[in-house]
């Protein structure tokens, strides 16, 4: 069964009260970076892959996207994507994203924004994003860092005090499941490394444009002072795939 813990209404209402949820991108620490790797987005096709509340969907269309397409597999997700949203050209399907069925080159640009860290095969994912887009389209995604999924914990190494003293990373190399706790409830989340990434994409017929990891834009850095342990270790990979026209 495909995991969705956004309908569980703990979860989600956890999750609503995070500072992306409520502040929409501009909350999202990664999004400076992020943006950056989207490519301009008029008179362009859009699908959304693990849409959430629709931000990125509505960003396309501010940048004058023809149409955007946002899947999500829950239910809530969906149905407040679709309260916020007042735009006959965004449409939202609930579905798992394993499970989308799309026509050959219906889209321009493929985005995602951490959803794949939930998914089992990344390749199969890569596979059908590759048959969707156009000659020469864009996927652009992140994920959880592996740097942070190597390890079921996911958390800081504390003092006797509470300080985080570093960040452990374990087990890197083996990768799979990995069964920890996020928004004070269980999750299962898919550990994989930098390179399986990199060359899921690249077997799969894409470019890789761009890698970047997240760090914080320097005004969290001054308005939110606990963003500094964010420069310790990167929280979010970033990657920017081309599909090759071969």
């Amino acid at each position: 069964m495909k995991q969705n813990k956004y309908d569980d209404p703990n979860f989600f209402s956890a999750y609503e009260q995070m500072p992306r949820s409520v502040k929409g991108l501009e909350g999202a620490g990664e999004w400076h970076i992020f943006r950056e790797l989207i490519p301009n987005l008029k008179d362009k096709n859009v699908l959304d892959l693990g849409c959430g509340f629709g931000w990125h969907c509505r960003y396309a269309r501010e940048q004058q996207a023809s149409y955007v397409i946002g899947v999500d597999i829950s239910k809530q997700m969906i149905q407040r994507a679709r309260e916020m949203t007042n735009d006959p050209l965004i449409s939202y399907i609930k579905a798992p994203i394993e499970d989308i069925d799309f026509s050959s080159s219906q889209f321009d640009v493929v985005i995602s924004s951490l959803a794949f860290h939930y998914i089992k095969s990344f390749k199969l994912i890569c596979e059908k994003v590759h048959d969707y887009l156009k000659t020469d389209g864009n996927f652009v995604f992140s994920v959880e860092h592996p740097i942070f999924t190597s390890r079921n914990e996911q958390d800081w190494y504390y003092d006797e005090k509470g300080n985080p003293l570093h960040w452990p990373v374990d087990n890197y190399q083996i990768e799979g499941v990995r069964e920890t706790t996020f928004l004070d409830e269980q999750v299962t989340k898919y550990h994989r490394t930098i390179s399986t990434y990199i060359n899921d994409l690249i077997d799969t017929g894409f470019t890789v444009k761009a890698v970047k990891e997240s760090i914080p834009s320097d005004e969290m850095l001054i308005s939110i002072p606990e963003m500094k342990n964010e420069t310790r270790r990167p929280m979010f990979l970033m990657i920017s795939a081309e599909k090759d026209n071969s």
